[in-house]
């Protein structure tokens, strides 16, 4: 009998995990470990026929924890943001000898996590890191061109645009504050710097960039994911970059002003007598804001593309490799949860066998996974040649002369 449980299981994320993994018929039993009962009594509902439950998890209580995981052959950690959870989830996980998958995007505790290495891997487990869409599936795409396609890899460029999900809280705005606060890495010139978002050097790499199903000339910003961290220890080459942006342009632009003009600070202010936090008004007033933009824009429904540029040679001659992901349903969530649950599928299957804290391209082979995600995320023709609707991944070869194919992998 295999376990498994889904930390954060009811989240935008971890709903699209468990939905996952119950249609693959992988784990005899699935936990949901989340605080939300309401929710998981809905996604059991809905999947009768699997052996889903439910436990209560409080994120930061190493002991609530430590109960939800035992006797698990799995832990699959959805719950963000995780530089405020990760290091706790992680450590009670170590303790209790427990394989594990996480979708942490915050470059800033990555670096803290991978210090648990040594000690993962002498818990005999491999604790996958950043096994979402970026990174994740970005990271094992990079891997797979300069594997295979290229003989020489020059640059990785990661591209990530999403929007109009149903709702977003506080967490997720508070996570796009920090993404623009911190120092954020790019590895530019075959060496790893640190740009400032709202400085010179962060808006020079400023771009645009054309989405499939998603659109052209979408400004993108940068962005502090961990693939510029990892990417250049696994593929030698000179760059690697990450740019993202929320959707509609003017909801995201109107939470950088926000966070320009400082009203992400904490620090109370006095107005008028009264004690006022600039962070709890600006959160109020882009979750009112979000509202009234996605209607007079005429938004839509949600959804998300994330690309992965990997640029080079081939037999002496410039060659360049597109990889698209996109969703028209889910977005956000189907694109993380999905390579999550695939990373936890592959775990079990015993095609993950590297001991310790590793990111994807450390410890999946990219095959294993573009073999999977081809049955999970299916691409018809149709869809694949107009560009304009599809759920799966879909590949542009680009030669020298800028002329563009679209090849199966």
């Amino acid at each position: 009998m295999t376990k498994v449980i889904v930390l954060g299981g009811c989240g935008a994320v971890g709903s699209v995990v468990v939905k996952t993994l119950a249609a693959q018929d992988i784990f005899s039993q699935i936990i949901i470990g989340d605080f939300n009962q309401q929710r998981a009594d809905t996604i059991i509902s809905e999947n009768p026929q699997n052996n889903i439950s439910f436990i209560k998890v409080n994120a930061e209580d190493p002991q609530s924890i430590q109960s939800a995981i035992v006797g698990c052959d799995l832990v699959i950690n959805c719950i963000g943001p995780f530089y405020k959870t990760v290091k706790i989830i992680l450590a009670q996980v170590i303790e209790a000898k427990i394989n594990y998958v996480d979708v942490c995007d915050d470059v800033d505790v990555t670096f803290e996590i991978f210090e648990l290495h040594e000690k993962a891997k002498n818990a005999g487990i491999t604790a996958l890191i950043g096994m979402g869409s970026s990174p994740g599936a970005t990271n094992l795409l990079a891997k797979f061109a300069a594997d295979n396609l290229l003989d020489k890899t020059d640059a990785v460029d990661i591209f990530h645009a999403h929007g109009g999900e149903p709702i977003e809280g506080e967490g997720v705005i508070g996570h796009r504050f920090h993404c623009m606060s911190i120092d954020i890495p790019m590895f530019l010139d075959g060496e790893l710097r640190y740009v400032k978002f709202f400085e010179e050097d962060g808006i020079e790499l400023r771009r645009t960039f054309d989405f499939p199903a998603i659109g052209n000339d979408i400004n993108v910003y940068p962005y502090p994911h961990p693939e510029q961290v990892t990417i250049p220890k696994y593929i030698p080459l000179k760059q690697v970059t990450n740019r993202g942006t929320v959707l509609p342009d003017e909801y995201y632009t109107l939470t950088k002003d926000v966070c320009k003009a400082g009203l992400a600070s904490r620090e109370p202010v006095d107005v008028k007598g009264q004690s006022v936090i600039p962070y709890d008004f600006a959160m109020a007033y882009i979750i009112r804001e979000r509202e009234r933009i996605l209607k007079e824009t005429d938004f839509g429904g949600q959804r998300g593309c994330c690309s992965v540029v990997v640029k080079g040679k081939k037999d002496g001659k410039y060659q360049e490799y597109r990889f698209h992901m996109a969703s028209q349903s889910e977005a956000l969530g189907e694109g993380t949860g999905i390579p999550a649950a695939m990373g936890g599928i592959l775990m079990q299957q015993g095609k993950i066998t590297e001991k310790g804290v590793l990111p994807p391209e450390g410890c999946v082979n990219p095959l294993d996974f573009i073999d999977l995600i081809t049955k999970i995320m299916r691409l018809d023709q149709k869809d694949k040649d107009s560009h304009k609707e599809f759920g799966g991944v879909i590949v542009q070869k680009i030669d020298e002369e800028g002329n563009i194919e679209i090849i199966d992998i």
